[in-house]
């Protein structure tokens, strides 16, 4: 199982978003795509999702061509994501929120009152230490709960592959130390394609690093090679690393 990016291009007008972007996300396993802001990282999330339509290019799960798939049915192939800007609903508890992704994927309905039946929602939060927050509302969890709660909507949605877009950010040390156990986790049964800006996190989990500026790949390999590569260096970690 896995997922690629073969030559992903993507314009408005005279500005290249993506220019021939290639990567390999296995499964299991992380790949780590980093660059600096603007560089095209959460367009090329969205040109995989599909919620953006490249120019050029393809996008293959599990050697299926999806470039042209809408994000639905890509969801229901085995592709989920989180997103930058939470996407959960507030007044909707923790078990809840989880429920409205069960839901999606076994094309259930809501109750008529409104609000989804929360059976099997517990055994994904439990997977993201979220068991004794099932019942409270998501608009009342702490920042780092509510990513946690984001990551089991994307479980729930049994995926093969999923996109994780800055999970990290606005994160207290302890939180982002949660989540990182939790990736670590994780990256051993799926594949995992995250977009970070914390370069001690992505070192720490990633298998193989994709650097992206100005909307093209620079530089591809495992971490301590990406560390190492002098144009990495000079575009984007500076004497950091």
């Amino acid at each position: 199982m896995s997922l690629e990016v073969r030559r992903l291009s993507k314009r408005f007008g005279a500005l290249a978003v993506t220019r021939e972007v290639s990567l390999h996300v296995p499964a299991p396993g992380l790949h780590a795509l980093i660059g600096p802001n603007g560089a095209g990282k959460t367009s090329l999330i969205n040109q995989v999702t599909g919620t953006l339509v490249p120019d050029a290019g393809q996008v293959l799960l599990d050697g299926r061509d999806i470039t042209r798939l809408a994000p639905h049915r890509r969801a229901r192939l085995g592709l989920a994501r989180t997103f930058q800007i939470s996407q959960l609903v507030p007044g909707f508890t923790a078990a809840e929120n989880v429920a409205l992704a069960i839901q999606a994927r076994t094309r259930g309905t809501l109750r008529p009152w409104g609000r989804p039946r929360v059976a099997g929602s517990l055994a994904f939060l439990g997977t993201v230490g979220l068991t004794r927050r099932a019942e409270v509302r998501a608009a009342a969890l702490a920042h780092g709960e509510r990513r946690a709660l984001e990551i089991a909507t994307a479980l729930a949605l049994e995926p093969r592959c999923i996109l994780l877009d800055e999970p990290l950010a606005g994160m207290a040390h302890e939180e982002a130390r949660a989540i990182i156990a939790l990736l670590q986790r994780l990256k051993q049964r799926f594949g995992l394609l995250l977009v970070e800006h914390d370069m001690e996190a992505v070192f720490a989990l990633a298998d193989q690093v994709s650097v992206l500026v100005e909307g093209a790949v620079i530089a591809s390999g495992t971490p301590e090679q990406v560390r190492a590569d002098r144009a990495v260096r000079a575009a984007y970690l500076g004497g950091e690393c």
